[in-house]
């Protein structure tokens, strides 16, 4: 690949997510949005963040099939807890990747 044709790539892909992005805030940023979609909104991250996991969490390779007794679906719940309890990003890294070795070590 040619270095202009390589720019023009990274440059292109660069404006295809910047489009996106910048939309919203442009015509939304002067106009008060109603309080339910705010909180609406808020939830958003949330509901991609679990979709993301639990699917991870609760399925094997295979589509379709539920396994609920992994070793990172075992592991889950008590990091879950401790980052309930404790709100400390680092630490649940720590108190996840601890367990998930100690399981696989020994279960």
């Amino acid at each position: 690949m040619s270095t202009d044709r390589y720019l023009f790539t990274v440059l292109s892909m660069g404006l295809v997510t910047y489009i996106p992005r910048w939309f919203p805030l442009f015509f939304l940023a002067r106009r008060r949005l109603p309080q339910w979609l705010i909180e609406w909104l808020d939830l958003i991250p949330v509901a991609i963040l679990s979709a993301l996991i639990f699917a991870d969490l609760f399925t094997t390779q295979s589509p379709g099939r539920l396994d609920l007794f992994q070793i990172k679906s075992l592991v889950a719940l008590p990091t879950f807890l401790f980052a309930l309890k404790t709100r400390s990003l680092g630490g649940t890294v720590i108190v996840g990747m601890s367990l998930y070795w100690l399981a696989d070590k020994f279960l």
